[in-house]
């Protein structure tokens, strides 16, 4: 079969004939249909995460969506975190207890494309952030696949105002494109000027924020919310630091949250897949994503880990 395999770490991925895994006990054998690039594929292959430097080669692709047992699921892998092989070949082995059933009339490749990021969209909204319908939002990071997905949910949760913070013209426009109410340009590091922004955006003091970048931009809408207002963080793509003053901390008595999708339990996760792939199929979800085959990931893998593509690159094999 043909694989995608990342040969020296810190290297584009290759490519190449291997033969089928076999499936272990307790694993099924899933044909891939789709198979995103998620940042967290190109961090591990740099051999520079948390998780330590993976044995190679190895498959890449930590998630996917395909057919196992005649039916439409989407699963979850190891790959790059521990030993064994990913979602981007032909056909993968997977712990049967993690292929979670997708709802007829589901695209794969969009399925793909959404995957985690708007599992954590969903449940950093849902879950950690308690939306309740009528509250008003900013996201940051909103041209980005969290973003996009979470200003999305979010209105189909009900919030009365969204508004997106995204940095470049074409992450503004991502933004707009997903329904936020305004758009604030992100195009600057200074916290006063950023905070001007988002109050002149809002419509009166914001309930929620999620925030996948930190930095500046957190202490920015974290100046907006309300008396016990929430801020969420998922990620730091801005900066590992942030420049919150503690006056605004106490003295509107904020909740500042952290969310990670490690911390989901089996149930949890398949649960989120269900209700963000519920959402796809009624045409309320999607985000910004290109379709390449499997043959052309070299070069698919670079341009998505030096932010030259139009979105998420989900591989067909």
């Amino acid at each position: 079969m043909r694989a995608l395999r990342v040969v020296e770490l810190g290297r584009p991925p290759v490519v190449a004939d291997r033969e089928p895994p076999a499936a272990a006990d307790g694993q099924v054998p899933v044909d891939v249909l789709a198979a995103p690039i998620t940042p967290l594929d190109l961090l591990c292959a740099t051999g520079t995460s948390y998780f330590g430097q993976p044995a190679t080669p190895y498959v890449p692709g930590v998630q996917g969506v395909g057919w196992a047992g005649g039916r439409l699921v989407w699963f979850p892998t190891s790959a790059g975190m521990a030993p064994g092989d990913g979602s981007m070949a032909e056909r993968a082995a997977v712990a049967e207890a993690d292929l979670v059933p997708l709802p007829g009339g589901a695209d794969p490749v969009g399925l793909a494309a959404l995957g985690l990021s708007a599992v954590a969209a969903h449940m950093a909204l849902t879950w950690r952030g308690e939306l309740a319908p009528g509250e008003q939002v900013i996201v940051l990071g909103a041209g980005g696949v969290v973003g996009q997905a979470a200003v999305q949910l979010a209105r189909t949760a009900g919030a009365r105002r969204v508004i997106a913070g995204a940095r470049s013209q074409a992450a503004q426009e991502r933004a707009g494109k997903a329904g936020a109410d305004v758009v604030v340009a992100l195009d600057t590091d200074d916290v006063d000027e950023l905070a001007r922004r988002f109050t002149a955006a809002a419509d009166g003091p914001v309930d929620l924020v999620i925030d996948p970048l930190y930095g500046a931009p957190a202490a920015a809408a974290a100046r907006t919310l309300r008396p016990h207002g929430r801020l969420v963080n998922l990620g730091s793509s801005a900066a590992e630091t942030c420049p919150i003053d503690s006056s605004t901390l106490r003295g509107r008595s904020l909740r500042l949250l952290g969310y990670t999708n490690n911390a989901l339990t089996r149930e949890q996760r398949a649960a989120a897949v269900t209700a963000v792939a519920e959402q796809a199929v009624r045409g309320a979800l999607t985000v910004a994503h290109e379709e390449v085959p499997l043959a052309d990931a070299g070069a698919a893998w670079q341009r998505q880990a030096e932010g030259s593509a139009t979105g998420r690159i989900v591989l067909r094999p």
